[in-house]
């Protein structure tokens, strides 16, 4: 246990600095988008594209990976709305509770956390996550949030919206391009090269140190009317995307490997500690934009990241026992 957490350490002694350098005010408030743009738009960008140019197609394009992955998002979601729905909660604060319990912080934590844990091999299966919550399982979340106004032409408008950011979003054209340049073996011109190479060794560092950054702001701005979420609508999301997720995972990915599923248990690990992660920051930014209760996405983005520290080695340890 202690080599794994001597790992993961310096992941979340990152997220802790940013968090304390916006709370005490050496970050500026106003300079945390700056930092989102550079991670977003120029370093997590140049880092998976050398992740996709360097992975075998065949590790990208995994079927079996795509299966599981996507039966647990439909599962999560369903599981968290029809509890949601139970609880009095209305679709529009379900749906976005349900985005931040099956949606992993994949992009900023999960590929800089996981290829040191597992090594550059775990790449593929990690870089399929994240383009599919990004265009499937938010996408779905969105159109289910709209289900609110009873209006069936709200949620497809709402779906056509996601699907637009997700085009203006670098990261899945990122990928895209480094899945053609690793089929068609293309290697950029050496000064470019190495220009991208820099751009990617800073995305793990800036991305880490912004998770804590927005953490702050959204727990500083989303105080909002409506006042402090009640811990009955906050804990069980933060147990269903710590505890039930990676266990969900894990089971489907068994079972199914078990009646014949061609999946090699290095990409089962993955798929689990993936699943294990915390929530993603971004849904915080997607609910405030929606109108959903952001006070409440954030408190859970927030507990999930500072338990993902604990419980996180726990599923390492776990996890390797697949292997």
């Amino acid at each position: 246990m202690l080599p794994i957490f001597l790992v993961t350490l310096p992941f979340f002694a990152l997220v802790a600095a940013g968090y304390l350098a916006a709370r005490i005010r050496i970050l500026p408030i106003e300079a945390i988008p700056g930092l989102n743009a550079f991670v977003l738009y120029f370093a997590l960008p140049s880092m998976l594209y050398r992740f996709g140019a360097t992975t075998p197609i065949d590790q990208l394009l995994d079927g079996s990976v795509a299966l599981i992955w996507g039966i647990c998002a439909f599962i999560m979601v369903a599981a968290v709305v029809a509890w949601s729905v139970r609880a009095r909660i209305g679709w529009n604060d379900a749906a976005f509770g349900a985005l931040v319990a099956a949606f992993p912080n994949t992009g900023f934590m999960g590929v800089p956390l996981l290829t040191a844990i597992l090594g550059a091999q775990a790449a593929g299966p990690v870089i399929f996550t994240i383009i599919f919550d990004m265009v499937v399982t938010t996408s779905l979340c969105i159109a289910l949030s709209r289900l609110d106004s009873a209006d069936s032409r709200g949620a497809a408008q709402a779906m056509r919206s996601a699907l637009a950011g997700v085009f203006r979003n670098p990261m899945p054209w990122a990928i895209m391009l480094g899945a053609v340049a690793s089929w068609a073996s293309v290697r950029l011109p050496g000064p470019l090269d190495r220009t991208v190479a820099m751009l990617g060794d800073a995305a793990s560092p800036v991305a880490l140190f912004t998770i804590g950054a927005v953490l702050a702001r959204s727990a500083m701005m989303a105080r909002g009317a409506r006042g402090q979420a009640p811990l009955r609508d906050v804990v069980p999301v933060v147990v269903a995307k710590l505890a039930l997720h990676p266990v969900l995972v894990a089971g489907v990915a068994l079972g199914l490997r078990a009646v014949g599923l061609p999946l090699s248990l290095s990409a089962l690990t993955v798929l689990v500690l993936v699943a294990a992660l915390p929530s993603a920051s971004n849904v915080s930014m997607l609910a405030e934009r929606f109108g959903a209760d952001n006070g409440r996405v954030a408190r859970i983005i927030l507990w999930t990241t500072v338990a993902a520290f604990f419980t996180f080695p726990l599923v390492v340890e776990q996890a390797a026992r697949l292997r």
